[in-house]
């Protein structure tokens, strides 16, 4: 009988190996790289994350996809950039400060403690000397720094704009931040409107290049399409229509389709056109301020909706304008689905090709005039196809490219429109009244105006003694301490600005600070970015593919035309996966929904590589995966395969007999070199060397389901050429390989069956080690893995040239011992070949 101490090294377990590799790699620092390392340089970053406590299975799966890049890259010889930071700002540890009266710092210095622990204890490897966090000083200082540039530059200004504002957040939010349904994204409140001075980031002088620079990307296409649309560019013309009765006012339109001009009918203005007011008639004016009023609590996103009652969402001002092309008048009406903020404010309708202006016409008994010919047969509504214009004057005839050309020239030549080009996008509204954010540096002078703090001023910094009130206000606005400062320049008296910045400004530019942490004097230095910069591969949601990435890559075109950044940076992602979502109960597993399922448990029992692979092999990795009841279940057949393959380590370093007893070490006699132990290593050779070749091209690809399915199926034909008579050569050839491909998935495990085989080493552990490499010689495809299977149930697996017979193939599986057993002397009903790949027995 085997004695206690060597039960013990036989065994797999995975929290006593996980804790001992998680402290060789933090004395290690084996990836920790410096800026002058000679390697090929390859960034691998995950998106900043927030710091709301322990980690999820989202922050898991997230940061395993991660971890297992800047694993595989080094082992394929980069030099590989793995930093790691927290994005710390924001309103959870704020709301938590007014609920406990804490400060939010102490909040989120503990969850940053709890989340740092998590993904220790995941294995993820980082370089945590260059950790970097939001409210840290030093950080402050330069988002204030890059500000002051934006606002020397002209792109930071101040407005008085409407804004979205959260009643319960008692903050601005971006349009981004409000859910379809017209809700705050965070505390679900119905977001109103309201006028305020805010300051803004002029997004929009860089429309043109975020939209033409999409295309180099290797991103989602999914990704690029959502910015594209957010971005929306729009071609067509802008021209005036005088409005009857008013010598001096004018209605400006914009529309992509000027040649539809003809069949205009009506025109419809917004809510918030200054016109508005002028030309509303006073028997028009009850309704037309109701409508004005019920806007006022509707979201941009609500009013862009194709839902509702249009006689609701629509009403005449009793004015008419007069089209420039037929001469006829038209009605003006307001409706809440015109935006102030695109083109005018003001649309010309045609109905009988927009089917929101056909069914607005319809409702409000306005005329439809056709001005393309519709296809024989048509028996739609509204049509927006190809077709010759008809009942557009001198149009007539014309296709619809041509007719907009001309449209355009003839509003060139009477001197009232001309060519445009319109933008969905709007600049970035910046200003947040919340005290738990980066503090705008700017003051406010009755004499001198507004000013930004001197640099030798920075970083201004939110006080502690701050008083939360229940209210939910930021302390910032009623702290006079903070508040009411000296002027720079006159030296009379003044006040600070009070709101701070939103959070997306931190995540902005944090890549490029973890390029060069350490710098005092600039916020980050221009040769550290030149190596590292643009990031090559990125991991993140696709929730953010609009805020986070957009706001990221006009920050990176920004700083480089200000000269902070190297000129021919433009973007700064080079490749982005987004993975699927966890969702548990139908919903996006996360702390505010209160449906998390915590890692540590998991840490503390299976193992972290367990629930690894398990993320690994549960599915494409950008597809969402459901966590139900039988996840525990999938999570513990991991373990179990984990075991297995360490069963086959510790076996083949010291085999033993049917009743226990150590043989040799090393495997003791070799097998014979007789024809079937050739035949055997010749056949673990090709399936070795062929799951080396599928791994990695699963691995570059994102397929990292496939890839586990591939060392599965290798530790299977390990244990089947084995028992064939496979010598210890080609054994120990596919055993080292099953370790190395699963160096980047389950790191600890690995790690410890590696040092079992070779030794104990600080340099040359299994993640020292190069990544394998597939034999030419043995990818060829002059032999196949024929699959015997009985009633369609797998029974067996054949080596067999790809050209074989089907009576030869027939006779080699009915020879089969497993398939002997399962006919019982009687014989098959029928053979079904799909060969060289398959063979069923039907009995």
């Amino acid at each position: 009988m085997p004695d206690e101490d060597q039960l013990e090294q036989d065994t797999y377990r995975p929290t006593k190996i996980e804790r001992k590799w998680q402290e060789i790699w933090r004395e290690s620092g084996i990836y920790e790289i410096d800026n002058d390392d000679p390697r090929p340089a390859y960034y691998v970053l995950c998106m900043y994350p927030y710091p709301s406590g322990q980690a999820h299975q989202g922050h898991v799966r997230n940061y395993t996809f991660g971890d297992l890049t800047v694993r595989y890259r080094t082992m394929c010889g980069y030099g590989v950039l793995s930093p790691i930071g927290f994005d710390s700002f924001g309103l959870p540890a704020e709301n938590a400060a007014i609920k406990s009266g804490r400060h939010p710092r102490d909040f989120t210095d503990e969850r940053i403690a709890e989340l740092k622990s998590s993904l220790v204890k995941l294995g993820a490897s980082y370089d945590w000397r260059r950790e970097i966090y939001s409210h840290d000083p030093a950080y402050i200082h330069f988002n204030q720094v890059i500000f002051k540039r934006f606002l020397e530059a002209g792109l930071a200004y101040r407005a008085s704009a409407p804004v979205n504002w959260c009643p319960g957040c008692k903050t601005v939010l971006a349009n981004e931040q409000v859910l379809e349904d017209g809700t705050c994204e965070r505390s679900g409140d119905r977001v109103d409107r309201r006028d305020l001075e805010q300051w803004f980031f002029k997004i929009t002088n860089y429309a043109d290049e975020l939209l033409d620079e999409l295309e180099a990307l290797e991103w989602p296409e999914r990704v690029k399409t959502m910015q594209r649309n957010w971005i929306g560019r729009s071609q067509g013309a802008e021209f005036s229509m005088k409005i009857e009765g008013l010598e001096d006012s004018e209605l400006k339109v914009f529309t992509t389709r000027p040649d539809t001009a003809f069949g205009m009918t009506y025109c419809v203005v917004a809510p918030e056109h200054p016109l508005v007011e002028t030309i509303t008639t006073s028997s028009q004016r009850v309704v037309v301020e109701e409508l004005i009023n019920r806007v006022k609590s509707t979201s941009d996103i609500d009013r862009q909706s194709t839902e509702g009652e249009l006689d609701k969402r629509g009403a005449f001002t009793g004015a008419y304008a007069i089209n420039p092309f037929s001469g006829t008048r038209v009605p003006i009406y307001i409706a809440d689905y015109v935006l102030m903020g695109y083109g005018t404010g003001a649309i010309m309708a045609v109905p009988a090709e927009d089917q929101r202006d056909w069914d607005f016409a319809k409702t409000h008994d306005l005329p439809v005039i056709r001005t393309v010919q519709v296809p024989d047969g048509w028996q739609g509504e509204a049509y927006s196809g190809a077709g010759r214009k008809i009942n557009s004057g001198f149009l007539d005839g014309l296709d619809i490219s041509a007719a907009k050309a001309k449209a355009i020239d003839w509003l060139e030549s009477q001197g009232i429109g001309t060519k445009k080009v319109n933008y969905r996008l709007r600049d970035w509204l910046v200003s947040r009244q919340r005290f738990w954010g980066c503090p705008i540096p700017i003051i406010y002078c009755a004499n001198c105006g507004i000013l930004p703090v001197p640099d030798d001023q920075l970083p201004v910094l939110a006080p502690d003694d701050v008083e939360f009130r229940p209210t939910g206000e930021s302390p910032l606005s009623y702290h006079t301490g903070f508040k009411n400062v000296s002027c720079p320049k006159c030296q009379g008296p003044a006040t600070r600005e009070t709101d701070t910045m939103d959070t997306f400004v931190d995540s902005s530019w944090y890549f490029l600070r973890f390029c060069d942490p350490w710098s005092d004097g600039v916020p980050f230095s221009q040769e550290a970015v030149s190596k590292w910069m643009p990031v090559d591969q990125y991991i993140g949601g696709i929730e953010h593919a609009i805020l986070h990435l957009m706001y990221a890559r006009f920050y990176m075109k920004a700083l480089a035309d200000l000269g902070l950044a190297p000129k021919d940076l433009r973007e700064p992602f080079h490749r982005l996966f987004t993975q699927g979502m966890i969702r548990m109960d139908g919903s996006k597993m996360s702390k505010s929904k209160g449906n998390l399922v915590a890692p540590s448990k998991y840490y503390d029992g299976l193992g972290a590589d367990s629930l690894r692979l398990f993320h690994l092999f549960v599915g494409p990795p950008s597809d969402d995966v459901d966590w139900t009841e039988q996840t525990d279940n999938l999570i513990e057949g991991c373990n179990r395969f984990l075991g297995r393959v360490y069963r086959l380590v510790v076996d083949s370093c010291q085999p033993r007999d049917s009743k226990g007893t150590a043989l040799a070490a090393n495997g003791g006699t070799p097998n014979p070199p007789g024809p079937q132990g050739l035949e055997a290593d010749l056949g673990l050779c090709r399936a070795t060397h062929r799951a080396i070749e599928k791994v990695t091209s699963d691995i570059e690809r994102w397929s990292y389901n496939t890839a586990v399915a591939t060392i599965m199926d290798l530790v299977n034909q390990y244990g089947r050429y084995q028992k064939q008579g496979a010598t210890r050569q080609s054994l120990n050839e596919a055993r080292d390989t099953i370790l190395l491909l699963l160096a980047p998935m389950t790191p600890h495990i690995a790690a410890e069956l590696w040092e079992k085989v070779y030794g104990q080493s600080s340099n040359n552990t299994v993640h020292h080690q190069s990544w394998p490499k597939a034999n030419p010689q043995f990818l060829k495809s002059d032999t196949a893995t024929l699959v015997v299977q009985v009633n369609g149930k797998l029974r067996d697996r054949l080596e067999v040239p790809t050209n074989i017979e089907a009576a030869q193939a027939e006779q080699l599986a009915l020879n089969l011992p497993k398939v002997i057993q399962q006919l019982g002397g009687a014989s098959p009903k029928k053979v079904i070949c799909r060969l060289p790949n398959l063979i069923n027995i039907v009995i």
